[in-house]
């Protein structure tokens, strides 16, 4: 089966750099553009990049020309790891040229018309790209976002409990300093300590899941009701965002109920059958001290959520600990899920992967 050209916008960039790597023999996308900065147009990736994560770029990759941002784009499926301020406005002008971009860039993720996907809990929404494509005047092109890298937990761990009525969340991180960027934190205010403050991050956490597990409903996207509140803090670790979180739900469930409910959880078809969907998207970890970031981040090769500490809340009713990989899941796999199902869908044009071949994680 041939593969689909891809693109990758801040491509020299932490999460430009796992979308590259993640990307390495993936059996449907192929990376034939990378883009970075006006320092970087010109030269090869390879000696572009400073390679942060382990081992080194890609062979394939490593010898193509950084294009600059503003470089006309050949190819019809773009990735976008772009700062905020870099993607708004050039991810609409690209969909607009007919590109399709999953982007995980915060610049566009509450626009109306974007899909905010996660496709084990939301994959219906897919469906408001035709709602894009008809409002906008766009044939091929399309936009896609995944949220903030701690959200994905949150959703993630309450996709299977809205069976019960969520009504409040109430959401403590402790982020990775990956998430950050590169070269991020500094290492005197990020060693032997605990900053309570991340930038951005809280507003994000108590809207992106009401919009992700919301319903899409007469061409837009119905919000879950429910009361949300967050404090993001940033801890010494590398990668993997860990959220404490209390919930209060309509029902009553038992624990065994819940814990069942986050067992058996599996997306919608085709989900499980995509090349980067995991086996089991959400694990729940019986032991008293776990899920642990250093133990628990890499699950389902970075894609599952980890869940663990479940107990009685005497406040909102129920509490445990959810955790996710943030730069695997939180950010470029995410993003390359999405596209493997707008593939799936029929988004990617004339091109028709054969998904039911293709085992899982």
């Amino acid at each position: 089966m041939d593969k689909i050209d891809v693109a990758v916008l801040g491509a020299t960039g932490a999460v430009g750099q796992r979308f590259v790597q993640l990307l390495e023999n993936h059996p449907w996308f192929r990376v034939s553009e990378v883009i970075g900065s006006s320092r970087s147009a010109g030269q090869t990736y390879s000696d572009a990049v400073n390679w942060v994560l382990d081992g080194g770029p890609p062979e394939a990759v490593s010898a193509l020309q950084v294009k600059a941002l503003d470089d006309e784009l050949s190819s019809p499926l773009v990735f976008s790891a772009l700062p905020k301020e870099a993607a708004d406005p050039r991810e609409f002008e690209l969909a607009a040229a007919g590109h399709v971009v999953c982007t995980n860039a915060s610049a566009n993720r509450m626009v109306e018309d974007v899909p905010l996907l996660l496709p084990e809990a939301n994959a219906d929404h897919v469906g408001l790209i035709d709602v894009q494509r008809a409002r906008r005047g766009w044939t091929t092109g399309a936009l896609v976002a995944n949220s903030n890298c701690t959200s994905m937990p949150v959703v993630m761990a309450m996709a299977p409990l809205r069976r019960f009525g969520i009504r409040k969340i109430h959401m403590v991180s402790e982020q990775a300093i990956s998430g950050a960027g590169y070269p991020g934190v500094a290492s005197l205010d990020i060693l032997d300590n605990v900053i309570p403050y991340v930038s951005g991050d809280e507003g994000k956490m108590e809207t992106e899941p009401r919009k992700m597990l919301g319903a899409l409903k007469n061409e837009a996207i119905e919000w879950l009701d429910v009361v949300a509140g967050a404090t993001c803090t940033r801890v010494p670790v590398i990668d993997g965002h860990l959220v404490n979180i209390s919930v209060e739900l309509a029902e009553q469930p038992s624990l065994d109920e819940i814990i069942a409910a986050w067992e058996s959880f599996v997306g919608p078809d085709p989900v499980p059958q995509l090349p980067s969907a995991p086996a089991q998207p959400v694990y729940y970890l019986p032991q008293i001290d776990r899920p642990q970031i250093r133990r628990d981040r890499n699950a389902g090769q970075g894609m599952s959520t980890s869940i663990g500490r479940l107990r009685e809340c005497p406040i909102l009713g129920y509490k445990f600990a959810a955790l996710s990989h943030n730069t695997i899941r939180g950010a470029a796999g995410c993003s390359i899920l999405n596209a493997e199902l707008l593939a799936v869908k029929g988004y990617l044009g004339s091109f028709e992967p054969a998904y039911s071949s293709v085992a899982v994680l």
